[in-house]
């Protein structure tokens, strides 16, 4: 399978992105022969060969020759009504969508009267759809991607302006629950570093991690700023994933099996105890009823958690309930492969989950927070999106 892999060396924008995938081999002519697709224009592409940090790259600028702004609803239409491919229509709509709904919480108002100001212009457009178009000119069926570089969390630099991250590019962050790189002295005086459109774009169509693959080509494309530290970059690696490659067999591991016995706990604090034993890495956390003495109804509360968590979920659970003790023990299992990956479906690209034995795919599964959400906004039947994007996935990947 063909993926791509997104490294914000130093940041990422639309047209550090648009440049990285010149880099890796797609014409000029070609992207500007598909955006004509638009039927919109008022900007012109520039593409050229630059160092940052003596790291060649391509820099790619959308001069804007036309300043109109226009409304979240209007640039939504001209990618629906275009005659682009359904993949790059249906790739563009979810980023674009992505962003109105960061900017609508942020300023608190609705699409059909969100007023945009540098987002609404026609580069926006040209970064998100030029994107997609490239994609699909690669052949990418997967994309992936590294942690993002934001710069150092700071105050605004003038009476009007906005902190860094700006707030639509942290609205994205947290919506996709995006990892982020640290503070560092290198990013000191940098200031944004990853902007709005750059977050969209990875945050909606990249799952975070990078799978086990064979690297054929590198792009690398470079943003506006030129620091002394570091390279403000972004680079993309194009290759092929072997499902060989990726924890193909079932496989053997040890782990801990925590479990007490409840017979004077409510459901809530068990609830509690779940959700935290969750979120400090358990794997799984489950409640089996029993009949304890004196014909009391009761719970075991047991977790399964990895070896070196086994004294931190201990901890909980003796502080969570009003348990005196717990059992514990290590226990063997074997695990799948595993792969995620974004397949295209006629809702929109959609996380699915590869079940991998011995090299082979066997199974898919559709991640079903991401069915959640658009079964919400299509107002379509969970079930119907599951089964579609299932159906999809079986086709592309099996």
């Amino acid at each position: 399978m063909r993926i791509a892999f997104i490294q914000p060396v130093g940041g990422a924008s639309g047209d550090m992105m648009l440049g990285a995938l010149t880099d890796l081999g797609m014409p000029i002519e070609h992207l500007e022969d598909q955006l004509g697709k638009l039927n919109v224009g008022g900007y012109r592409l520039e593409a050229r060969q630059e160092t940052r940090c003596e790291m060649r790259g391509t820099y790619l600028k959308v001069d804007l020759e036309d300043q109109t702004r226009y409304s979240p609803k209007q640039l939504l239409e001209t990618v629906e009504g275009s005659s682009l491919s359904d993949a790059v229509k249906s790739q563009s709509s979810q980023v674009l969508k992505a962003l109105w709904e960061a900017e609508c919480r942020v300023h608190g108002e609705t699409q059909d009267i969100l007023e945009l100001d540098e987002l609404g212009s026609v580069d926006t457009l040209v970064d998100v759809v030029g994107s997609a178009i490239g994609f699909g000119y690669l052949e990418v069926a997967g994309i992936h991607a590294a942690p993002l570089v934001i710069g150092n969390a700071m105050p605004p630099r003038w009476v009007g302006g906005y902190s860094n991250p700006a707030p639509a590019t942290l609205e994205l962050i947290a919506s996709a629950g995006a990892p982020v790189i640290g503070d560092k002295p290198m990013y000191e005086e940098a200031g944004e570093l990853t902007t709005p459109t750059g977050a969209a774009l990875i945050t909606t169509l990249a799952a975070f991690g990078r799978p086990a693959f064979a690297v054929d080509r590198v792009g690398l494309g470079l943003g506006t700023k030129d620091p002394a530290g570091f390279p403000n970059a972004l680079r993309v690696w194009l290759g092929e994933t072997d499902l060989a490659e990726a924890d193909s067999s079932a496989q053997q591991g040890q782990v801990v099996l925590l479990e007490t016995n409840l017979d004077d706990v409510s459901g809530l604090v068990l609830g509690y105890a779940q959700e935290r034993l969750f979120a400090i890495g358990a794997l799984d956390v489950w409640n089996t009823p029993i009949q304890m003495k004196k014909n009391r109804p009761g719970t075991v509360l047991s977790a399964l958690v990895p070896i070196d968590k086994e004294r931190e979920a201990s901890e909980l659970i003796l502080h969570e309930t009003p348990t005196l003790g717990i059992r514990t023990r290590q226990v063997d299992r074997y695990v799948a492969g595993r792969q995620i990956a974004k397949v295209e479906t006629g809702f929109g690209p959609i996380s699915v989950k590869i079940k991998i034995l011995d090299g082979k795919a066997v199974s898919v599964a559709p991640e079903p927070d991401e069915v959640r959400q658009i079964a919400l906004e299509t107002g379509r039947p969970f079930q119907e999106v599951y089964q579609m994007a299932t159906e999809e996935a079986s086709r592309q990947l099996l």
